[in-house]
């Protein structure tokens, strides 16, 4: 793998202080916030002297039953070619459903089942296929566990790796997040997974409240997450170690702080680290609990300070040999912009909670011990073995029961429906909020005269979460905010005349068509009500 070092997430609002930063190696962009041959001043001027540049994609959805869209994968291939970048990055969560037609605006986890597996790998080696550059999975935070799930996290990545050579990107936050969420181990996932495979690291903040831990993007790196960095660091030397944040933008020196301390973190614990360490038997056993204490023949010794993080950025393991396709090719990874955004001006903000808007999404709360109970009916997927013919592809019986349950859960949450059987209601109900709310701000930033039309941000967010009760998101964020404006406008709001005629100017200017007449408002009204 290239050597990154240590770097920050780009983002329009710190774009001159990030030019700035002393010492900074790279940095990673969201891929559908950026459109190739408009790429940002700010970011062409970042390429021009050299700092590497990656696109992260949050909405690919590799996770989802459907296989990847091939002009979405196009599109993701063309941001890393004009980016010069070395690879691309996306993350294992599903974030819509095609039937019905459903947006999360949110990535969320899969089941960790034979079902959701075979579903993935096949999914994830169409998008190997499409890409110029080799590709990279971020594990995420989730709030909730699905019921019925066959395998740990470090399980799933493990064979999610060794079927398809898939990288990882692991962002240690999110491990954090889900220890304290859905008590899970991060020391046992890191012990289990293929560190080998490792591509990079994500660093990021977060705060809890009430035992909930909110993976917000927008508060500074706590200690705990540093510790996990530590812990990783301990175990391999990444080559590249990256820092986001999303929202609440703090001064340059505060992020030029939080990179020292990523340094540091790293520094420290090469240091610490013996000359020649016995091998990895935890990590071997936690892989493979079969295998008793006794190493496999040729497992991996925990990495030395020969290795260390870097002599100035203490982030850099060597460039891995024989990198797939090369240090320096290119590739782009996506997440859904609007309709068309792909290659103009103006890429719609992604429809995922962890870039651009703040992961106000990535709230969790605490499970309770043990497993949960299987789903009933149709699932997840519980077939304990791959269907016939599986190595060589998710068989359509497989993504059929996947696609199901991941519409039962998704119409759940975003269209009023009943929650599936065996989850647990508290968590979806937050969960639940917390996607309305994340889809006012996005739609807020994506469309901010809204707020001005309705007379601030708390009119225009109580309208908007009562518009977005029952009135699921099924395009971008831009066709949103037009679908907001028109549903106001149907039933002659706002009551004010003068902001009516200022939000008509808006919607047609936005629209390319003149608004519905009031007699065709009153029937569309009169039809909703009777439906």
């Amino acid at each position: 793998m290239a050597h990154l070092g240590v770097g920050i997430g780009w983002r329009p609002e710190i774009a001159d202080a990030v030019e700035r930063l002393d010492g900074l190696d790279w940095v990673e962009v969201v891929a559908e916030n950026i459109c190739p041959g408009h790429l940002p001043e700010a970011l062409g001027r970042l390429r021009e002297r050299g700092t590497r540049i990656v696109p992260h994609g949050v909405s690919l959805g590799l996770g989802g039953a459907d296989r990847p869209d091939p002009e979405k994968l196009a599109a993701l291939g063309e941001r890393a070619v004009a980016l010069g970048a070395p690879l691309v990055t996306e993350h294992i969560a599903f974030v819509r459903t095609s039937s019905p037609l459903l947006e999360a605006g949110h990535l969320l986890p899969v089941p960790r089942t034979r079902d959701a597996l075979d579903v993935l790998c096949e999914n994830v080696r169409i998008a190997q296929d499409a890409l110029p550059v080799p590709l990279a999975l971020e594990n995420i935070a989730a709030l909730f566990s699905w019921p019925g799930e066959e395998m740990t996290e470090g399980q799933f990545l493990t064979e999610l790796v060794e079927r398809t050579g898939v990288r990882l990107l692991i962002d240690v936050a999110n491990l954090h997040t889900n220890r304290v969420n859905r008590g899970e181990d991060p020391a046992g996932v890191l012990d289990a997974i293929p560190l080998e495979a490792l591509a990079y690291v994500h660093v990021a903040g977060g705060v809890e409240r009430g035992g909930v831990w909110h993976d917000t993007h927008a508060h500074p790196v706590p200690p705990v997450v540093l510790d996990l960095l530590a812990e990783l660091r301990s175990r391999v030397a990444p080559a590249g170690v990256l820092l986001e944040r999303d929202d609440d933008f703090p001064p340059e020196a505060e992020l030029a702080g939080e990179l020292t301390a990523i340094r540091e973190v790293l520094t420290a614990t090469a240091r610490a680290l013996p000359q020649a360490a016995a091998p990895d038997t935890a990590r071997e056993a936690a892989r493979n609990p079969a295998a008793g204490a006794e190493p496999e023949a040729g497992a991996e010794p925990v990495r030395g300070p020969e290795h260390g993080a870097g002599a100035e950025h203490g982030a850099g393991a060597e460039p891995e040999a024989g990198a797939e396709h090369g240090a320096g090719a290119e590739h782009g990874a996506g997440a859904e912009p609007e309709a068309g955004a792909e290659r103009g001006a103006g890429a719609e903000p992604e429809a995922g909670p962890e870039h651009g808007a703040g992961k106000t999404g990535q709230v969790a709360a605490q499970t309770a011990a043990g497993a949960p109970e299987p789903v009933s009916g149709p699932g997840p997927g519980s077939a304990a073995k791959p269907e016939a013919g599986a190595e060589h592809g998710a068989g359509e019986a497989a993504r059929t029961r996947v696609g199901l349950a991941q519409a039962a859960l998704l119409s759940a949450l975003v269209a009023g429906t009943p929650v599936p059987e065996g989850f647990d209601r508290a968590r979806i109900r937050v969960q639940v909020r917390a996607l309305a709310a994340k889809r006012a701000d996005v739609v807020a930033k994506v469309a901010p005269e809204l707020s001005g039309i309705l007379g601030g941000r708390a009119p225009y967010r109580e309208a908007f979460l009562a518009y977005a009760k029952g009135r699921p998101m099924t395009a971008g964020y831009r066709r949103d905010a037009l679908d907001f404006a028109e549903h106001l406008l149907i039933q002659d709001l706002p009551a004010d005349p003068a902001a009516r005629r200022r939000l008509t100017a808006w919607w047609r200017e936005r629209a390319g068509a003149r608004p519905p007449r009031r007699i065709v408002r009153w029937a569309r009204a009169l039809a909703g009500r009777a439906a």
